[in-house]
């Protein structure tokens, strides 16, 4: 069943202030909102790539499902800690008879890589690992990671899309209804931000040395400018701020700091989520690592 109000909240919250951006996001939550996504009758569970187990997803009231492709399941990408995390607030709410399971499912290129991944994180959850690509190949998932998390309900019915690892408003949506709180059409406060610069570019630097560098994010509305929470791609880039309410027409120092953990050029990316339409401002951080 089409869930119309959850079409129009989530794009509320993620669509970019370019009109290009707004289009394809618009087409591409149109198209997923309330189709049945398709199990391949053999999936495979095991734990961390080794010990097949019974995992049987298909009585829960609700599903979440992640899939990653041959770059998706990378560490710094698949945040598996923040999963474990959300993973046992979700169990929390089991009081409310509403079973919600996690279906996991990765297509890697190298599965010893993923194996050292799911033990390094000591992630014991069961996990599909379709080499085949088959569970893919039946629903030809968005190719943008951001995309390929699904909240399903009973008949498989995508109901909400978007990864609530990556961006905090999709976490608190996708809570909102398997808690059944459908009244989430309050007008939020909004106001207007910019940043002093969306890239930074760090050179060429020892891997030794922490980088840091400073931007600021100004209140341009009308309303008070609130950061209500940060994102990063990897575990190696931080960003530290002052979190406090932003008046209007003052600004935010915002420092970025980069740690490096390889060396070689990286490309890595901030989100930062506050109370405007374009949320998150998204902060490009580049770099090349030398061995000394």
């Amino acid at each position: 069943m089409k869930n119309g109000f959850t079409l129009i909240l989530f794009l509320c919250l993620v669509i970019s202030c370019h009109d290009s951006k707004k289009n394809r996001l618009s087409n591409l939550v149109n198209e997923w909102n309330g189709k049945e996504i398709q199990f391949p009758s053999h999936l495979a569970f095991t734990v961390q790539g080794k010990d097949t187990v019974c995992f049987d997803y298909s009585r829960s009231t609700y599903k979440i499902v992640i899939y990653a492709d041959s770059m998706g399941y990378l560490s710094c990408k698949l945040q598996l800690s923040k999963w474990k995390t959300f993973m046992q607030e979700v169990d929390s709410l089991r009081d409310q008879n509403k079973a919600v399971s996690f279906v996991f499912c990765f297509c890697p290129q190298n599965r010893e890589m993923l194996q050292n991944v799911l033990c390094y994180e000591h992630f014991v959850h069961p996990v599909c690992i379709d080499e085949q690509d088959e569970f893919n190949k039946l629903n030809h998932f968005p190719s943008e990671i951001t995309f390929q998390t699904f909240l399903l309900d009973r008949d498989n019915r995508v109901i909400a899309i978007g990864n609530p690892i990556l961006n905090p408003k999709v976490r608190e949506l996708y809570l909102k209804l398997i808690r059944g709180e459908a009244k989430t059409t309050e007008k939020q406060v909004v106001t207007m931000g910019e940043l002093s610069e969306n890239k930074v570019d760090f050179g060429i630097f020892p891997k030794t040395e922490k980088q840091e560098r400073i931007i600021e994010l100004k209140n341009t509305g009308t309303e008070v400018l609130v950061i209500q929470d940060v994102t990063t791609s990897c575990g190696c880039t931080k960003l530290e701020f002052e979190r406090t309410p932003i008046p209007v027409g003052d600004k935010r120092v915002l420092k970025i700091i980069y740690e490096a953990d390889n060396s070689g050029y990286f490309q890595k990316t901030v989100d930062v989520f506050c109370n405007i339409d374009s949320s998150p401002l998204q902060i490009s951080v580049i770099g090349e690592a030398k061995d000394k």
